[in-house]
């Protein structure tokens, strides 16, 4: 063999030899950064364990910040305030009643026609609009009006068949989903904006007033009835349609929670005790903190980036609005530090919030084989044209982690609120009843959500979970409020003597 011809082979061996050993330096560093995905999972997923023993730690704390709340103003992060409603519908309630439901980024007005225990609720009629983004963070005046312009619309829409009795004026419900300190049935100032509000110089100001003012302006003549909260209203609907409902909890945009407490039981309270000895409490748990929550930190970065750094933290775990910009913060992390998606971090991927919840759910609940619904979703939502098998596991996993923590947790609230009024454990002889009704998009829409809470109410009461029962108050805020604006009209008085 000629000098030119081993000079070759010897160049030949020596290029296979550098591609063989850039293809296993390759690999290698492939594994080394896969390794680093699964380090990023596996630590997030302890960040965010939810043992049987820690969820009853959360169970006992949110009792006792329950406790706390009811004995003082402000001996709390939970603020268990006063609704001021002490009858819950009956189910006798009749006429003609408006509702506004607002409680995130679309509100709701609906009418419904009462016809008392025989006919019930006769006829419903609902519309939603969307709250445009620059009225959420714009003045109150701004955001009344538009509210105000959407119910007038409505308004004008009323059929022959839903007349009122003459020289009658309309009355409204008024679902209002945000932090306020109730003043009387129909009167509250506004503590907080949540959710993704923020209108400085509505805080302090009754937002009934406000309502008011903005109707009186366009002519629309019709009164505030009711300010209810969101749990309140839902607690409303619930018991109008099952007397064993003793609470309500929405798990929507946002969360909460309302119970019946005994009026006895409530140390702050210095009025008269009500006729029914009972008064309906409006938790604000949204706000419940405790060194038992599990959080990451993925969550503590969101909380420190959000308009109200250190509030609402419970929310920030459990809530729509939350769960899926969680896990665009983890999917961040994997991308920069181990090339989840190649080597460049999809542009996307940065912008705070794109991943909605309901999109992860659909990712969630992906059955396909090869997972097209999430290949799908990373093309729609984050521009990333391909992805492999294993990264879409990967997601579905992350959105399993948030999910089961935000579920698993909700569980512990609802045994938290069971074991404030004696109601987690079984009595000798006892079959009473306790039904808790529960509304909210993520409830509703979300299965795998919907599907760990329950199981997880199970492992958590044992035998007791046969006298506990979780309803879909489907609507319930809309129709509660309406309900209670019957059952609080300044005409009542006058048909009764």
């Amino acid at each position: 063999m000629g000098k030119v011809a081993v000079t070759a082979a010897v160049v030949c061996a020596a290029a296979a030899c550098a591609v063989a050993a850039l293809v296993v330096r390759n690999r290698m560093k492939s594994l080394g950064k896969w390794a680093k995905v699964m380090a990023i999972l596996k630590e997030f997923e302890e960040q965010c364990g939810t043992p049987t023993a820690k969820l009853r730690q959360v169970a006992d704390a949110m009792t006792v910040e329950m406790h706390a709340g009811l004995a003082s103003e402000g001996g709390s992060k939970l603020k268990m305030l006063i609704s001021y409603v002490d009858n819950l519908p009956t189910g006798d309630e009749e006429g003609l009643f408006y509702a506004l439901d607002l409680g995130g980024t679309n509100f709701r007005v609906l009418r419904v026609q009462l016809g008392g225990h025989e006919k019930r609720v006769v006829k419903r009629e609902f519309q939603e609009v969307s709250i445009p983004p620059h009225l959420m963070v714009g003045s109150t005046e701004a955001l009344f009006d538009y509210i105000a312009g959407a119910l007038a619309r409505f308004v004008a829409t009323e059929g022959e068949d839903l007349c009122l009795p003459p020289g009658r004026q309309r009355e409204l419900g008024f679902t209002f989903s945000f932090p306020v300190r109730q003043l009387s049935i129909a009167s509250g100032t506004l503590i907080k904006w949540t959710k993704g509000f923020s209108i400085e110089d509505t805080v302090g100001q009754d937002v009934v007033g406000e309502l008011s003012k903005a109707m009186e302006r366009i002519g629309l003549d019709m009164r505030v009835a009711a300010l209810v909260n969101d749990a309140v209203g839902t607690l409303a609907g619930g018991r109008y349609n099952n007397p064993d409902v003793m609470a309500a909890v929405i798990l929507g945009t946002g969360t909460n929670a309302a119970y019946v407490e005994r009026a006895h039981a409530i140390p702050k309270w210095h009025g008269l005790l009500p006729k029914s000895g009972e008064m309906v409490i409006n938790m604000e748990w949204g706000n419940f903190r405790s060194s038992h929550l599990p959080l990451s930190e993925y969550d503590q970065g969101l909380d420190a980036e959000s308009l109200n750094p250190g509030e609402q933290i419970f929310e920030k775990i459990i809530s729509g609005m939350y769960l899926g910009e969680i896990v665009r913060r983890v999917l961040c992390r994997m991308a920069e530090e181990a090339a989840l998606f190649g080597d460049a971090v999809p542009p996307k991927l940065n912008i705070p919030f794109i991943l909605r919840t309901p999109e992860m759910s659909a990712i969630h609940h992906d059955t396909s084989c090869d997972l097209k619904v999430v290949g799908a979703k990373l093309k729609d939502i984050l521009e990333i044209p391909n992805s492999s098998l294993k990264v879409r596991k990967v997601i579905v996993e992350i959105c399993d982690i948030v999910v089961s923590r935000g579920a698993r947790l909700s569980a512990a609230g609802i045994l938290g609120i069971l074991k404030k009024l004696g109601r987690d454990t079984i009595k000798d002889g006892e079959k009473q009843k306790s039904v808790v009704a529960l509304d909210g998009g993520l409830f509703e829409h979300y299965a795998k959500f919907r599907n760990c809470m329950d199981s997880t109410l199970q492992e958590l009461l044992g035998d007791a979970y046969e006298n506990v029962s979780i309803i879909h108050s489907n609507d319930g805020s809309g129709i509660g409020a309406a309900l209670l604006a019957a059952s609080h009209s300044q005409y009542l008085e006058v048909e009764e003597s």
